[in-house]
């Protein structure tokens, strides 16, 4: 029997599919199918890495599937434990509606708006009284939320476990029980949350969802996840000529991984571009070019590309520079610490890493290096981080 079409376009970026003989029934049926992808507006921008299950999304609502978005106005309150060492700084409501405003009008960069449900869990999850906490808390048991890995490690290791943390698969997964979900995304650190969700399901006698992972995309630094706190992110409302210079500082080893994340380029061209032999400066300003159109249009990305040849292979002096507001905090009796500036830009992932930069003569200011740590009101200045990214402080 022949393989669905579908079904080899939603394998594409992803680790696993749980299980695939299982969608393969549910595409089968003659039906929109729901498909929920649980976000916590914990930021507020939306990041090349955070668009990897965003792009999934889309490509169940390309193939005619109810794409259903799930703001988790209320667990974003309590913070997912997801590969975490300790627990998490809890938001209050404000913060959570602030960032829920900043990133909603970027998910119509991806996602067809006039064709998603939005859905807000502090609808069902903010009127649950406490027996139908603890009748939710019955369908579980202490030692399968105790095998979550991140849970596991935190307890050989004598570190605290709040007890709201333990929580936190069961409320993920009730959302998938509120939406009777036919399958739910996540990255690979969503598999304990999202079958969970399978669980509670198969407990109220609803056919279990499936479970489809996708990996974690490696930041710019090409070592830790792209993150917003370690800087080391590409946002997709970046300036053209930011993104276009951000990817093209990845490392070499990142290139097909971020060709399959991140683009729609056809795995075959994927492979023709970063075949041993080839120069691969090439297959990044292919990359690079390829997400700058994706976010800002072909347009852009060529004029993007044309940008980052003339600065930077031709060597000259960059004039359309984003400007960058200096953080009005940051200027302290007319002096500014330059790794709080760096990491205020999200040029550095931390102060150490900041520092680090300056050492290694990294740090630019109007063409001369930076030595000092702190250095005298700097607006007006070009600033140059790297050999790529640049900010015309303001």
């Amino acid at each position: 029997m022949s393989e669905l079409p579908a079904l080899a376009t939603l394998r594409r970026a992803t680790t696993d599919i749980i299980s695939e003989s299982e969608l393969e029934r549910k595409l089968k049926e003659d039906r929109s199918l729901v498909v929920k992808l649980g976000v916590d507006p914990t930021a507020r921008d939306i990041t090349l890495g955070w668009a990897v299950v965003l792009r999934k999304l889309r490509d169940f609502q390309r193939l005619g599937h109810t794409a259903t978005l799930v703001i988790g106005d209320f667990t974003a309150q309590i913070g997912d434990p997801s590969g975490k060492s300790k627990t998490r700084k809890q938001l209050t409501r404000e913060e959570v509606v602030a960032n829920v405003e900043a990133v909603k009008a970027q998910f119509g960069k991806i996602l067809d708006i006039g064709q998603t449900q939005f859905r807000y869990n502090s609808e069902w999850l903010g009127a649950m009284n406490f027996a139908d906490v603890l009748r939710m808390c019955a369908k579980t048991t202490v030692a399968r939320i105790m095998e979550r890995d991140d849970f596991t490690k935190r307890w050989e290791a004598h570190q605290p476990i709040a007890m709201h943390e333990l929580m936190y698969p069961l409320l993920q997964a009730t959302d998938s029980v509120v939406l009777r979900a036919d399958v739910e995304l996540g990255g690979n650190d969503q598999r304990f949350n999202n079958l969970m969700g399978r669980t509670l399901q198969e407990a109220e006698g609803q056919a279990p969802q499936v479970v489809v992972l996708s990996p974690l995309l490696v930041g710019t630094d090409g070592v830790e996840k792209m993150s917003q706190s370690l800087g080391n992110y590409v946002s997709i409302v970046d300036a053209p000529n930011d993104m276009f210079g951000k990817t093209m500082s990845i490392p070499d080893a990142l290139i097909s991984n971020w060709f399959e994340l991140a683009t729609d380029v056809p795995a075959e061209a994927v492979r023709e571009l970063t075949v041993a032999g080839r120069n691969p400066r090439d297959a990044k300003l292919r990359l690079a070019k390829e997400i700058v159109g994706l976010y800002h249009g072909e347009t852009a990305g060529t004029e993007a590309e044309r940008y980052f040849i003339d600065t930077f292979s031709k060597r000259q002096q960059p004039v359309d520079v984003e400007e960058s507001p200096l953080p009005a905090d940051l200027l302290v009796d007319g002096s500014v610490s330059v790794p709080a500036l760096l990491v205020a830009l999200g040029l550095a992932r931390s102060n150490g890493a900041a520092k680090d930069l300056i050492k290694a003569g990294a740090v630019t200011l109007d063409g001369a290096r930076v030595e000092d740590l702190t250095i005298p009101d700097p607006r007006g200045a070009l600033l140059k981080v790297g050999k790529h990214q640049f900010k015309r402080l303001a």
